[in-house]
């Protein structure tokens, strides 16, 4: 996420999220946050992502990672913030719970498999796909699209 989005989440102002992180350096590494380049800054203005240039408020935008956003909430001193914080933080507890349940129930089912005999077999199968992740979803591409028809004819 952008720092101008996330400082609107927080309930601050985006120079002061940049100030802190600034003041907080060694809490980004770069897998946490990094800054975006001219070039990327500008492909985002002219794919309308950011409104115009002036809108990053004269200076490059920070983007940041799951991991960063988590960082930022501890930072910031707002009282937003610290709800954000502690939302993330019972967000992770949930997550953490449900992957040791899922791996709970995956022994078990193996346990169960090796007591019963192939007659099971369908049960046991038909178990695991409901509990295996569904597969991503097709992405569509975004934008303007020439059929390739199209793009042969001459007009």
């Amino acid at each position: 996420m952008l720092d101008r989005d996330l400082a609107e989440l927080y309930g601050v102002k985006a120079i002061a999220l940049r100030q802190q992180v600034s003041r907080n350096e060694d809490r980004f590494p770069p897998d946490f946050m990094f800054r975006l380049s001219r070039e990327e800054a500008e492909a985002l203005v002219s794919q309308n992502v950011i409104p115009s240039k002036r809108s990053l408020g004269g200076s490059l935008p920070y983007a940041f990672t799951q991991e960063g956003v988590a960082m930022l909430s501890s930072v910031l001193r707002s009282e937003r913030a610290v709800l954000v914080n502690i939302e993330i933080m019972r967000t992770f507890v949930r997550l953490r719970e449900m992957l040791a349940s899922n791996a709970q129930l995956a022994r078990r089912l193996d346990e169960l498999e090796g007591k019963y005999d192939s007659q099971f077999r369908v049960v046991f199968d038909a178990i695991r796909q409901l509990t295996a992740p569904s597969p991503p979803r097709p992405r569509h591409r975004i934008g303007f699209h020439v059929k390739a028809e199209e793009k042969g004819e001459e007009k």
